[in-house]
């Protein structure tokens, strides 16, 4: 899959910064974190090493070979509950339930879908690449619609004018929910999302079955499990 820029947020509080164009290497970034296991800046470094789609077993690996003064300070408890979130929203675990509310202000739930294979987007209004992105998703959107299929946006929005606004603009007809509280999207949250756009596709049980497919990737594992 060729290289794909996003908006990212780092665990802390340091500037954003998009991974794409992190020099490091993922071994170099794993040298620095196995070179420096009693700092707690080390930890910034392990969530570079999982870039865009990080992988909790390979994250969770680094994280135990800290110092126990690391891993049971403040900054390590609250990575720690970030790998369990992605964890618990990895493929084959059962898609954590998320209920907001829509532009109209009507809770919707994930599990109103249920039955079909829903593709779980997380963007937002004022994420470029975001926008970018959502052509791509129309396409989609339009050819699976009447096979099962269905699309959840989930807004990492704070000003509902600016969120509505884009779905309108950008011609997204799927069902869409928020919590406006942009990165601290509790949605997000629950599925360790700290990029985006990203997203999360579950089958009609509600189990996840892949996590980050993007444009024709997306359309070719549609095309085989809707046939």
């Amino acid at each position: 899959m060729m290289m794909r820029k996003f908006v990212a947020l780092l665990l802390f509080t340091i500037p954003a910064l998009l991974f794409a164009q992190i020099k490091e290497t993922k071994e170099e970034l794993i040298a620095q974190v196995k070179a420096n296991p009693s700092s707690v800046e080390t930890l910034k470094t392990i969530q570079r090493v999982g870039g865009y789609n990080p992988d909790y077993k390979e994250l969770r690996k680094l994280f135990k070979g800290l110092d126990k003064t690391v891993r049971r300070s403040a900054q390590g408890k609250q990575f720690d509950y970030y790998l369990k979130r992605l964890e618990n929203s990895s493929v084959g675990k059962k898609a954590p339930a998320i209920t907001q509310l829509t532009p109209e202000g009507e809770p919707f739930s994930l599990s109103d879908l249920r039955g079909k294979y829903v593709l779980i987007e997380f963007w937002a209004s004022w994420c470029p690449d975001c926008r970018r992105e959502n052509p791509n998703l129309v396409r989609t959107y339009a050819e699976f619609k009447d096979k099962n299929f269905d699309i959840l946006g989930v807004s990492f929005d704070r000003k509902l004018d600016d969120w509505v606004a884009a779905i309108e603009k950008d011609k997204l007809i799927w069902k869409h929910i928020s919590d406006l509280q942009s990165w601290q999207n509790a949605a997000g949250t629950l599925y360790g999302v700290r990029a985006i756009p990203q997203n999360i596709l579950v089958d009609p049980k509600g189990i996840i079955v892949a996590r980050n497919l993007h444009g024709e990737e997306l359309n070719a594992m549609l095309r085989d499990m809707l046939k």
